[in-house]
């Protein structure tokens, strides 16, 4: 896409990044086929905030197919590793299922999923392991991945020492991650300060990587749909919420988007990234729709769209979502900096789904109130 093409509404690049998916793979087929794990659950976690945009119930059908690919009539999960806080976090996609067709099997697998995060393995500060191949570490991820799926348990079935948990992982997170100088959060803690990569005396990793900050606002805002107000976590959550977003803005670069490695815009190898300034465009929109921050942010919730709108293709029809950052463990600078680039992988097309959805909805409110004025 030129520089001088125009930039359309946000929901027609949702349906066309959902349709262009639909067209590559069959629900069933997502990858990894057959494995309930967090790149179908952010990719349809999007899919399913389109769908409740523009209600095309293929859209619905879709989510559905996969999940029902995934877990069988007793409510079992087929290849799930309850050791892994990136196979819990599909889960998520459960609760509107459950709301729609009342299939107890739904809800089963829920408690499946919730006792495993009960049991969670836990660092001697309280936090919560990565997974169990990554003993004593607790990385931004996380929040993202077991966050939203607690807080919703905790709110439909009167579960409240869940909503207590994912404040307190989010806070602990906060006093170990947080960098006093930049406002940023380091991309991981290893408690026992053992890691090749992990800081002898602080435990923690050397970087601000920018799509696992991503996760945190996206996650936290989430939790706080279903956190009350009269909980006493709820402003300190909406307090991190906009220090967090603040620092974030101030390496907000010129073309609007974000670098791989915030912190570092224009240092040699770091490059502009799509996933994480699609969360940070995401989670902006959603501060300032829950009051958090001022409506003057929605200016540079716009910049970044536009940056990410202006750096896609097309191939016929089909919309290419590219520089996205694989998978990626921890790591140094240059570890981060040469990580492959992938287009229209799931989670990448995920983060850019969510950012449409809460672009769309801010432009809907805009235009609610032009026309009551």
């Amino acid at each position: 896409m030129s520089a001088e093409a125009t930039v359309k509404e946000p929901l027609f690049y949702a349906k066309a990044s959902v349709e262009t998916m639909m067209r590559k793979f069959q629900a069933q087929e997502l990858p990894p086929k057959g494995h309930f794990h967090y790149h179908q659950g952010v990719f349809l976690s999007g899919v399913y905030q389109t769908y409740r945009l523009c209600g095309d119930r293929r859209y619905f059908d879709y989510v559905k197919n996969w999940v029902d690919s995934c877990v069988n009539e007793k409510g079992e999960i087929h290849e799930c590793d309850l050791g892994e806080l990136d196979d819990i976090q599909p889960g998520i996609l459960l609760y509107p299922l459950l709301a729609e067709t009342g299939e107890e099997r739904y809800k089963k697998a829920l408690d499946t999923l919730l006792a495993a995060i009960w049991d969670f393995p836990r660092n001697e500060i309280g936090g919560f392991w990565h997974k169990e191949g990554c003993p004593e570490q607790m990385w931004l991820d996380g929040l993202y991945m077991g966050g939203p799926i607690a807080a919703e348990y905790g709110s439909r079935f009167d579960r409240p020492e869940f909503l207590d948990l994912v404040v307190q992982q989010a806070l602990l997170m906060q006093e170990k991650t947080r960098d006093d100088k930049t406002g940023l959060w380091y991309h991981a803690w290893d408690c026992a300060k053992k890691q090749e990569w992990a800081d002898p005396e602080t435990g923690l990793s050397p970087e601000f990587w920018g799509r696992s900050i991503g996760w945190v606002p996206v996650a936290v805002l989430d939790d706080l749909d279903f956190l009350p107000e009269s909980h006493s976590g709820y402003g300190k959550l909406c307090e991190l919420v906009k220090n967090l977003l603040d620092a974030v803005c101030r390496y907000q670069s010129e073309d609007g988007r974000w670098y791989q490695v915030v912190d570092k815009g224009g240092m040699e190898g770091n490059w502009l990234e799509n996933s994480c300034s699609c969360l940070f465009v995401a989670a902006i929109c959603k501060a300032v729709e829950k009051g958090i921050l001022p409506t003057e942010y929605l200016e540079k919730a716009k910049r970044g769209y536009e940056g990410v709108i202006r750096s896609l293709e097309w191939d016929g029809d089909d919309l290419l979502v590219g520089n996205v950052c694989i998978g990626t463990g921890v790591g140094d600078y240059r570890h981060y900096c040469e990580r492959p680039v992938s287009v229209n992988d799931l989670h990448g097309v995920g983060a850019f789904l969510l950012m449409c959805a809460q672009m769309e909805r801010c432009a809907q409110a805009e235009k609610m109130l032009t026309q009551m004025k």
